[in-house]
């Protein structure tokens, strides 16, 4: 059931069952064009495994996210609240296994097809189906780099040219970054063009995740969940697609909570809003830290905006959030 009717509402945070579900931090005024000061985080849905890859559907009025240890991508619409969308997800094989096998990252074409990232098989797939008549048959977009099957994609972004970047850590593997089936040792940050060809970018990011290209098209940015080099880093894209010139973008440091530098999504303008250590980071897109959205013991893995800027959902372990900004 929604719990919205069970919160507290105090001085800009939201609580539930006495518990503090977060708090907007103002560090720069900047952040108050963005967020109105009596913005609210909401819980819209509860009682997931681990919710993941959020997407707007403007013309559906929906939001689809993902629950990956479930294998469930649900959907969420203001008058039905949650339910199942389509199920299996992200694992299709008939051995039974556990872990992080099922869906994250989703994204719509311009053509109105579904494509998901599939921990368990491997792949990114597009979904052989209606986006308003789900079904669980799937065609391979993206499963091997140079014969080997890729390890466990988990978020990806088109280009305005109809490429797509990708990144492929190992969270999908039930035995994690040194499971036996994996078939590349590194973790890479990939490009497939249009003919489907897939190249590696980048191969020396510990564990790449969330990704995403600014407004002009020029600059990617690109997460690092963890390890002594978590954080966020940015590149230049270069004419034929490949990138160049890699630097960091932000580093959180020390900084304490739960969750890594994970999912991350660019409005219009340039803003980022990254999921990282205790919640939703927000930057300009000089990468100048302008404020979060914390969400108190609980891992903030991923965010989408809608297209007028206006309101964000949080996927955040077994919630799905939403703070209406202006």
């Amino acid at each position: 059931m929604c719990l919205i009717a069970l919160f507290i509402s105090f001085g800009g945070y939201m609580q539930v069952f006495g518990q503090d579900i977060g708090t907007i931090e103002y560090t720069s005024k900047k952040l108050s064009k963005l967020i109105k000061k009596d913005a609210r985080i909401e819980v819209l849905a509860e009682g997931f495994k681990f919710t993941e890859g959020p997407l707007w559907l403007e013309k559906e009025n929906m939001l689809l996210f993902s629950d990956v240890p479930a294998n469930t991508i649900y959907k969420w619409t203001e008058a039905g609240g949650k339910e199942v969308y389509l199920e299996p997800a992200g694992y299709t094989g008939s051995k039974p296994r556990g872990g992080f096998m099922g869906p994250n990252g989703l994204w719509l074409t311009k053509d109105g097809q579904l494509w998901i990232c599939q921990h368990g098989d491997r792949r990114i797939a597009g979904m052989d189906a209606p986006i308003n008549a789900p079904k669980p048959n799937f065609v391979t977009i993206a499963g091997e780099y140079n014969g080997k099957k890729l390890n466990s994609p988990n978020d990806f972004f088109m280009s305005s040219k109809g490429e797509l970047y990708f990144t492929d850590p190992a969270y999908g593997f039930e035995g994690g970054f040194k499971d036996p089936m994996k078939e590349i040792p590194f973790h890479g940050v990939y490009k497939m063009d249009q003919s489907g060809a897939v190249t590696l970018l980048v191969d020396s990011i510990e564990a790449p995740n969330g990704i995403a290209i600014f407004p002009d098209g020029k600059t990617l940015l690109v997460a690092n969940t963890q390890g002594k080099n978590r954080g966020w880093y940015a590149y230049d894209i270069a004419p034929d697609g490949l990138l160049k010139n890699g630097r960091v973008f932000y580093s959180p440091g020390n900084a304490e909570g739960k969750g890594g530098c994970d999912g991350l999504k660019i409005d219009k303008k340039g803003n980022v809003f990254a999921t990282g250590p205790g919640g939703v980071w927000i930057f300009t897109k000089k990468g100048e830290l302008i404020g979060k959205i914390k969400v108190n013991n609980l891992n903030a893995a991923n965010c989408a905006l809608t297209p007028d800027g206006k309101t964000l959902f949080i996927t955040a372990t077994q919630y799905l959030l939403r703070v209406k900004m202006r």
